[in-house]
């Protein structure tokens, strides 16, 4: 019997983790190896610890400008953690039913 739809990638392909500068190779590469549950806990720690960052430098910002700019980003890396977390969460609820 023949699958209609393909089981999903168990890895992440290595892909460049920031824009590479035309004239030398990318600093940073996420390695084709590493588990989507393991790369989606670190970016989520990750994320934890800049949106910690964030919300101390909103309490002192140096002009308004800063607090606008601290402000968005604060919230953007808030959202990112959250859609992160609920990845993650999904990946543990199919694998305690399967």
């Amino acid at each position: 019997m023949k699958k209609i739809v393909p089981d999903p990638p168990t890895a992440l392909l290595g892909e460049p983790s920031v824009d590479p500068c035309i004239e030398h190779s990318p600093f940073f590469l996420v390695r084709a190896d590493i588990p989507e549950e393991d790369a989606l806990m670190h970016a989520s720690l990750l994320l934890r610890g800049i949106f910690d960052t964030l919300q101390k430098a909103c309490l002192h910002p140096e002009d308004s400008t800063s607090k606008v700019l601290l402000w968005v980003s604060l919230h953007s890396t808030e959202l990112a953690k959250v859609l992160v977390d609920a990845v993650l969460d999904g990946m543990g609820n199919r694998k305690a039913t399967a």
